[in-house]
């Protein structure tokens, strides 16, 4: 179990990478992150209410993640503010096609 707290996040990005091997949860992460982005589009765009949705796709598809595949405790419940820059830069390193190798370089 990780009780560390981290001085920076650039300390962090590590530990968050490890809790992220699984590239089902990976991708599930991706889905959510696009849905977040969506709505917060849609938000803008449409109707404020969308902003209700933005949370619960992100959250919803990341713990899925978690909980059925990775099997470990989502880091956003000890360090929410981390996790969610973590997410959309893993989202970036996604789409870039460069995640598995940043897993492979810095997963504990």
């Amino acid at each position: 179990m990780e009780t560390e707290r981290y001085p920076t996040y650039e300390a962090f990005w590590p530990f968050y990478v490890s809790q992220h091997r699984n590239p089902t949860n990976r991708r599930l992460h991706f889905v959510g992150t696009s849905l977040v982005i969506a709505a917060l589009a849609a938000a803008v765009l449409v109707s404020l209410r969308w902003l209700l949705a933005a949370p619960l796709a992100g959250y919803g598809f990341a713990w899925v993640g978690h909980f059925a595949f990775e099997k470990n405790k989502p880091a956003t419940f000890t360090y929410p503010l981390w996790s969610l820059r973590a997410d959309f830069r893993m989202f970036r390193f996604m789409l870039a096609g460069r995640m598995d190798g940043e897993v492979g370089r810095v997963a504990l």
